[in-house]
């Protein structure tokens, strides 16, 4: 196994500068650049040589294998964070047959190691992108493992139901209490009804990870980019007076009261000539069919087609006269801050429902699972061993103690380097 290192914190002058270092020759390495090694997991103000050249005065500590983040030992500089100070410890370290880490690639021996499973390394994952205080938490829930803890809950109950039917099986000429049937499907009927459950919250769960859309609709000239502009508070969106300025989809990423937000201008809905304009009107209709909702903004009633339940019809320009309903005016401010209330309050009842299943991976290993179990309660002892394992082995699969490989490489280069 190669030693490897890698800057851990972001590129660039900064006030510390961490370079990390996991492998079988880590404590040699350290040995080398600052004489005697510290104790163990305690950080020592040493002085950091390449033989008579002193690279920089640094903390530094050193985790013996078994007790660190990746299981092997790590060695960590704790420098001053100057660009060129990092460089030059690079330099060192590859002078001592040291080679740099690729993207995820501690997080990845972390997990080959039996430090996390892989459901907590794209808990990990999930964390480093969270943009937001939900996805923060939801992240954490993972990362800390209550996904595998909820994973090995079933799967204890599956082991138990398991061992009732192999009994079944292996003493069927002698007495098995009446009571074991029952038992093994009352144990496989939670288990089914728990896994029904996570998956039902998938769709949510997901949809949190990754951030919900709102579409902003309307035709031509109705306040959409001004809208836009409004809710960024600064000019994010071109405006003018001519109708069909805007032609592509604009996204805004925000952060709404902890909730991932992305409000998107889209083009103005109207029968054009223009083919550019038409392709623009095309794209708005596809993308906001596929938003988790939609503000329908005019400066009259008119709704689009586009319009179903749980969306928002808008009057624009309230600034300009009154009407029924809700209003807006991205002159004056007048009604903003209540419609973000409205699109805040409706999200947040969706994020209500999610779980901790939130990657496309962990829910097809949770339907591998439900699907064994879909079970007669006439099938043959053998046949009913057979699906629990079947569905042990889904469950499994979903935290990675099996079937991991496939995954490994499109999971962890998600990560940055030093991670």
């Amino acid at each position: 196994m190669d030693t490897i290192f890698a800057e851990a914190t972001p590129p660039g002058r900064g006030g510390v500068s961490v370079v990390r270092l996991s492998g079988p020759d880590s404590h040699a390495v350290l040995q080398t650049l600052v004489g005697a090694v510290p104790e163990a997991r305690r950080a020592y103000l040493r002085a950091v040589r390449d033989g008579d050249d002193l690279i920089d005065r640094a903390l530094v500590l050193w985790f013996p294998e078994g007790h660190s983040f990746t299981g092997e030992e790590v060695a960590e500089f704790h420098l001053h964070g100057a660009p060129v100070i990092s460089t030059r410890l690079a330099e060192a370290l590859l002078a001592r047959g040291l080679r740099r880490a690729d993207a995820g690639e501690f997080s990845k021996r972390a997990f080959l190691n039996g430090r996390m499973d892989l459901a907590e390394a794209e808990g990990l994952s999930d964390l480093l992108s969270a943009e937001t205080e939900a996805q923060r938490k939801l992240a954490m829930r993972t990362a800390d493992g209550e996904l595998g803890q909820k994973a090995d809950e079933l799967r204890s109950k599956l082991i138990r139901a398991g061992a009732l039917v192999e009994a079944s099986i292996d003493f069927a000429d002698e007495e098995v209490p009446e009571e074991v049937p029952a038992e093994v499907y009352s144990l496989i009927d939670s288990v089914r009804h728990d896994i029904s459950m996570m998956l039902k919250a998938y769709p949510a769960t997901e949809r949190l990870r990754q951030g919900y859309e709102v579409a902003i609709i309307g035709p031509p000239n109705a306040g959409k980019s001004s809208l836009l502009n409004r809710i960024a508070q600064r000019e994010f969106a071109l405006v003018s007076d001519i109708a069909g300025t805007t032609r592509d989809i604009l996204e805004l990423r925000t952060d709404l009261r902890g909730l991932p937000v992305t409000f998107l201008d889209t083009a103005g809905l109207r029968e054009s000539a223009d083919p550019v304009e038409a392709m623009g009107v095309k794209r708005a209709t596809e993308r906001a069919e596929q938003a988790d909702l939609r503000i329908h903004l005019s400066e009259s009633p008119d709704v689009s087609t586009l319009l179903v339940d749980g969306d928002f019809v808008v009057r624009s320009k309230a600034d300009l006269g009154s009407g029924n309903g809700i209003s807006i005016s991205s002159k004056t401010g007048e009604g903003v801050a209540e419609l973000l209330d409205l699109v805040y309050d409706s999200l947040r009842i969706k994020a209500a429902d999610s779980g901790l299943v939130g990657h496309r991976r962990q829910a097809e290993a949770l339907e591998r699972a439900r699907d064994a179990l879909d079970i007669s309660a006439r099938s043959e002892p053998e046949f009913l061993a057979e699906a629990l394992r079947a569905a042990a082995l889904g469950l499994a699969s979903m935290v990675g103690r099996v079937g991991a490989e496939d995954y490994l490489d499109e999971i962890f280069s998600s990560f940055c380097i030093g991670k």
